[in-house]
């Protein structure tokens, strides 16, 4: 007769080492560009985020609406010319190769018709006036990997729609790869952008009934 196998006992810690995870495949602008030029892309739309392509499609109906609002409250403020919807940006010189992300709306410090070569090229971080992007299921994402991607690049001020909670994050005064000044606004509350300070929009009216 066989004896009992008996479980082993385990004292030291289950947790593997780093080593043992499956590699990640880090991607570059370069990369995607080539993908995008065999037609990879095609059916998808996707961003450059720290290495990772983050999928830009299945957007929601509040996302969808919330946009739309945002962009009918910019260009009476800033002037058509001046803002773009989902438009791809440049970042700071260190994290350009990795990152090229696309927030849902831009605000650009003048007319992209003002010359061919500034209608060309991708805006740089100090082309823009104001980075907005609307969160539902991307909020801490949105308020982490992104908002240090953006003060490293010393984008001056970036808006973050939280849909799920019904607010508006302002962040401000980039210094040392992050955001100094952060502040939440409720619907009951209004705020100015830094480069139209007479233009206040009232939280409310951005977030579908």
């Amino acid at each position: 007769m066989k004896p009992e196998l008996m479980p082993t006992s385990v004292t030291e810690s289950l947790s593997p080492p780093a080593s043992q995870y499956p590699a990640r495949k880090r991607w570059t602008r370069a990369e995607c560009e080539r993908l995008e030029g065999l037609g990879i892309f095609d059916q998808q739309h996707v961003e450059l985020i720290e290495g990772d392509l983050i999928d830009k499609l299945g957007k929601t109906r509040p996302h969808v609406d919330t946009a739309a609002l945002l962009f009918g409250w910019l260009m009476p403020v800033f002037g058509g010319r001046r803002v773009n919807h989902a438009a791809p940006i440049d970042v700071a010189p260190e994290d350009n190769r990795t990152n090229q992300p696309e927030p849902d709306l831009i605000v650009l410090k003048r007319e992209y018709s003002e010359s061919p070569a500034y209608r060309s090229a991708t805006p740089q971080p100090r082309d823009l006036d104001l980075v907005l992007e609307i969160s539902d299921t991307t909020l801490a994402f949105d308020l982490t990997i992104k908002a240090a991607l953006y003060a490293r690049a010393g984008i001056v001020e970036y808006w973050v729609f939280d849909l799920t909670g019904r607010r508006l994050i302002v962040l401000r005064e980039p210094q040392g790869g992050r955001y100094v000044t952060i502040t939440s606004y409720n619907e009951r509350e209004s705020v100015a952008p830094l480069a139209a300070p007479a233009s206040s929009l009232p939280v409310a009216t951005v977030f579908p009934a």
